[in-house]
């Protein structure tokens, strides 16, 4: 089974991915962070490596998305590849980011990943305002982070919840605002009640 965790910059998507990876016993994979070797360039300049970034990370998750097609275990995995393709490209594009060509260039090699890749069996989406979302990036003080510009996350959270209101697989929505899942315990387990919900309840997720 293929669960997945979604949501902005400083969402808590690593942290959400360690609990329920620990909880259940599933096995975790996380989004290349600290070995990407575009990242401290794109958030210096991000016109200059804004592609670079994109495909870098198009084709690390379309990598794992193609092994976890083929893994009998359940893997819960930080970030998905249609976040990429439907957030963070087009956010760079329509910041002028990102040039046509290189997006266009960028999509077309999306749409033909996709012909080989399914939805999670479960999206978990943490939906985090601004102001959250800032803080959490400041506590954890990845030095690469500290240029990230406000209009920047404001955009990819429009993206974001626009791609979730029209998103067709099985959703499960997590109020990051308001359960902080990492420091108290009861909140964490009203987000694994709901997700026992669709895995055990009355009626659990149809996973093929």
């Amino acid at each position: 089974m293929h669960i997945a965790i979604a949501g902005n910059i400083g969402s808590g998507k690593t942290t959400l991915t360690t609990m329920l990876a620990k909880r259940y016993n599933w096995i975790p994979q996380f989004e290349p962070v600290d070995n990407n070797p575009y990242l401290d360039d794109f958030y210096d300049d991000m016109t200059r490596w804004s592609f670079n970034l994109q495909i870098y990370f198009l084709n690390k998750r379309f990598r794992d998305v193609v092994a976890i097609s083929k893994s009998n275990d359940t893997i819960i995995q930080d970030r998905t590849i249609f976040e990429d393709a439907c957030i963070f490209a087009p956010n760079l594009h329509s910041m002028g980011m990102m040039s046509d060509r290189d997006f266009d260039n960028y999509t077309d090699l999306f749409n033909l990943m996709m012909s080989l890749v399914k939805l999670p069996d479960l999206l978990i989406y943490i939906r985090s305002g601004i102001p959250n979302l800032v803080s959490h990036i400041q506590k954890r003080g990845r030095e690469f982070e500290k240029s990230i510009r406000i209009d920047y996350l404001q955009g990819l959270n429009t993206l974001y919840e626009n791609w979730i209101s029209t998103y067709k697989g099985n959703l499960m929505i997590v109020d990051g605002d308001r359960l902080h899942f990492k420091e108290n315990p009861q909140d964490f387990k009203e987000i694994t009640d709901m997700i026992d919900d669709r895995l055990y309840g009355l009626f659990p997720l149809d996973v093929k």
